[in-house]
């Protein structure tokens, strides 16, 4: 063979080894089936022929966990679907500890959310959902952590309940809004009775205003129904009215006499 094939051959071999690795990845280099290190970002090198590399991705990546049908502490039946946020910490654990290590993060997220649902009752997976998310969230990590994976952020993103479930929710909601609204109108009677009690106090000590409050309402009365009202006065009231009036006539009689 000519040398300048060997030549040509050489230089090929020599510019395949040059290798680039993004920002966003690093490269786990093995060197006759051993791990070498972790080479990247940007230009990186090669033994041609003894050397051979794997990129990771080491940004954040979402996974979407599909709905899983679990039964909850008290023996209700509900489906849940989560989604998980992870990324790769350390290349080489995350190459090396584990065949997949994407397929094994998932897999986690879905046997810990199922056990994690199944300890809790369903008010508190209903109303307590940061809590659940954060325990969530660390036992996922705490069994990715060998891989050299950090679970950043775990959410639930939907909890269906049976249909009977739903009505029997819905009851109860408006059963705690009717004993709500009952316990407001018991309080305003209480309030007013209250105001009631301290209004005749008041009165008992000046009868005056009680005739001054009837006579206030008539006007009320007057005004907004176009109706024959008949009162009846206390004869104490007539007879007062009666004797300012003599006084009033016999004082003027006086005046003219004079």
């Amino acid at each position: 063979m000519p040398y300048p094939i060997f030549f040509v051959i050489a230089v090929l071999l020599v510019v395949s080894s040059f290798r680039i690795a993004q920002e966003y990845q690093r490269a786990v280099v093995f060197r006759l089936g051993r791990f070498q290190g972790i080479r990247g970002p940007g230009l990186y090198f090669l033994i041609p022929l003894f050397e051979w590399d794997r990129k990771i991705d080491i940004r954040t990546i979402t996974v979407d966990v599909e709905q899983q049908e679990t039964i909850t502490k008290d023996s209700v039946t509900v489906k849940v679907n989560a989604v998980l946020w992870y990324k790769v910490i350390d290349p080489e654990r995350a190459l090396i500890s584990v065949a997949n290590y994407g397929e094994a993060v998932y897999q986690v997220a879905l046997t810990c959310l199922r056990n994690i649902i199944g300890q809790h009752e369903l008010d508190e997976v209903l109303k307590d959902r940061s809590a659940i998310n954060q325990a969530l969230r660390q036992l996922v990590d705490d069994a990715t952590d060998p891989w050299g994976i950090k679970v950043e952020m775990v959410e639930m993103k939907d909890v269906e309940i049976p249909t009977s479930m739903q009505r029997a929710m819905a009851r109860e909601a408006e059963a705690v809004r009717e004993k709500r609204a009952r316990q407001i109108k018991a309080q305003a009677e209480l309030d007013a009775s209250r105001l009631l009690a301290q209004a005749s106090r008041e009165i008992a000590e000046n009868p005056a205003a009680l005739e001054l409050r009837r006579m206030q309402m008539i006007s009320e009365v007057g005004a907004e129904n176009n109706t024959t009202t008949l009162i009846m006065f206390p004869s104490d009231f007539v007879t007062l009215a009666k004797n300012v009036s003599t006084h009033l006539q016999q004082k003027d009689r006086a005046a003219e006499a004079n």
